[in-house]
């Protein structure tokens, strides 16, 4: 596989010195067009031996091109903040907008490769993060981005010689470090892997260029031409994807499914019973968040619904049990400029809690499979795949120990209808009913369709949902608060079997 960059390509320096203006007046020339037309965003990997140039190739980037447009992120040991959430967490949020350029240095392959070569984990986990990272690089792709994979190669004789060469020089010393050469010593090990990794991960939407690193003229011109190629390539008319074609309004079912059909709303609670349990559940949900094991672990509790179902007063419920230093709740609306500039999970990953925290989305990131597929707000193309990406996002939380607990609260059609009513006709409640609830209510069956597809293609053993029939809202608040804190209660029960040398011990990152 890295035999062609072993062959040792060189490139006079006169012819180098020749072609270097050109290419770097092309580049800042498709730049700017490409943030001018902000029509999709490119993220450039960096990946590859030490000593093979990447630090230097990543930094002429930079002086070639205009800095208001290309960031770069060196991602090196990940800080307490990043620890405290999924591995990923820390690329989403440094993932370009439209019309920008992000370079990583270093990237989600780095730690899956380190554990691997020094033997923290096994083949199945290395297999299991080369599947995430494919997972995220055909979602980065599904969503308009350009993916560019640069690996950059050296023979093991060329990087014993490069880190010499480094080292022997006073002005560049610095660069070379103990774990370069241990790294060094590793070199067979660190190809094999590395062989591995390449193999599995390039792929039609995300290809891996390697390239040779020991002549920094092969290199730098290599590196820019193709990005250069890459973006041209993109941004030229005939290469637009044709338009998509927005979902009919009146969908066939996916799995001809009515789970909603089958739950009896005629459920209710007295008001005795409701204050008693009320007092009992916050109590204990309380206590539970006050367990000396939670700071361990976080709850994301998710809460879906009709328009008038009672979300507000259930999540007050919650609230209303918990310090106000320990929970954030995150009203979900229409996306913002910022956020349609990125992939459609960017503004929920961004907003995922710290460990020993409580995030409550009122609305989520299940918009796209209700919402925008009744509404055609985007194509079927977009919202089939959105069922897929959220489980891989909810599987990233549930093995971060981010306990997701997932409810939709169900009423019946009647009972919105009097709720409406009801709103529209108390002063302090009008603020709480729009023209769009009740053109909502014109599509009721689409709706319902929709969420039955969705319960059934989502509802997973990491993040099941939960059902709660809410025409009576005590009954609604009291069984979710029950289920937040069985949820959270059993949970607790595996972080304590697992035992604190477990918890405490350093988080190698997959």
């Amino acid at each position: 596989m890295f035999e062609s960059a072993e062959l040792g390509h060189k490139i006079e320096k006169s012819v180098y010195e020749q072609e270097v203006p050109l290419l770097r007046e092309a580049l800042l020339d498709v730049q700017l067009e490409l943030a001018r037309s902000a029509a999709f965003p490119v993220v450039i990997l960096i990946g590859g031996l030490d000593g093979a140039g990447r630090g230097a190739t990543v930094n002429l980037l930079n002086q070639w091109m205009d800095p208001r447009h290309i960031q770069t992120h060196g991602m090196g040991e990940p800080s307490d903040e990043e620890l405290d959430r999924p591995m990923m967490w820390r690329f989403w949020r440094a993932l370009p907008p439209r019309g920008k350029i992000g370079v990583f240095l270093g990237s989600w392959y780095t730690w899956p490769i380190l554990n691997r070569v020094n033997g923290r984990t096994k083949d199945a986990d290395l297999e299991q993060s080369m599947e995430r990272a494919k997972r995220l690089e055909k979602m980065l792709v599904d969503e308009g981005g350009l993916l560019i994979k640069f690996w950059f190669h050296l023979s093991k004789a060329q990087q014993e010689k490069r880190l010499k060469t480094l080292e022997k020089n006073p002005l560049t010393r610095w660069k070379v470090t103990e774990r370069d050469w241990k790294h060094f010593k590793a070199y067979d090990t660190f190809r094999a892997v590395h062989e591995t990794v390449i193999r599995h991960t390039s792929t039609a939407e995300a290809p891996w260029l390697i390239v040779e690193g020991e002549d920094q003229y092969y290199r730098n011109l290599t590196v820019g031409k193709v990005i250069l190629t890459a973006i041209q390539n993109r941004l030229a008319p005939e290469s637009q994807p044709m338009p998509k074609t927005l979902a009919p309004p009146l969908l066939p079912p996916i799995d001809n499914l009515h789970l909603l059909k089958t739950l009896d709303m005629t459920r209710s609670v007295g008001k005795d019973v409701y204050k008693t349990k009320l007092e009992k559940y916050q109590g204990k949900l309380n206590l539970l968040i006050r367990d000396p094991k939670f700071k361990y672990m976080s709850v994301i509790a998710v809460f879906e619904g009709n328009d008038a179902a009672g979300k507000g007063g259930c999540i007050r419920r919650i609230t209303g049990a918990l310090d106000a230093r320990m929970y954030q709740v995150i009203p979900i609306a229409a996306p913002s400029e910022e956020e349609r500039a990125q992939p459609y999970l960017w503004r929920f990953w961004r907003h995922l809690p710290r460990k020993g925290r409580v995030a409550i989305f009122d609305r989520s990131w299940y918009g796209r499979v209700l919402v925008e597929r009744v509404e055609g707000f985007c194509a079927e193309i977009d919202w089939m795949r959105a069922y897929g990406e959220i489980n891989e996002f909810e599987a990233q939380m549930d093995r971060h120990h981010l306990l997701v607990v997932k409810f939709w609260l169900a009423i019946t059609k009647e009972e919105q209808l009097r709720r409406f009513e009801e709103r529209q006709q108390t002063g302090f409640k009008r603020f709480k009913i729009t023209e769009e609830d009740w053109r909502n209510r014109e599509k009721w069956e689409l709706y319902e369709q929709a969420v039955c597809d969705m319960v059934d293609r989502t509802s997973t053993q990491q993040a099941t949902w939960t059902l709660v029939e809410a025409n009576d809202k005590n009954f609604a608040r009291i069984k979710v608060l029950k289920t937040l804190c069985n949820r959270i209660d059993s949970k607790l029960k595996q972080l304590h079997e697992q035992g604190v040398d477990y918890l405490d011990k350093p988080r190698k990152r997959d």
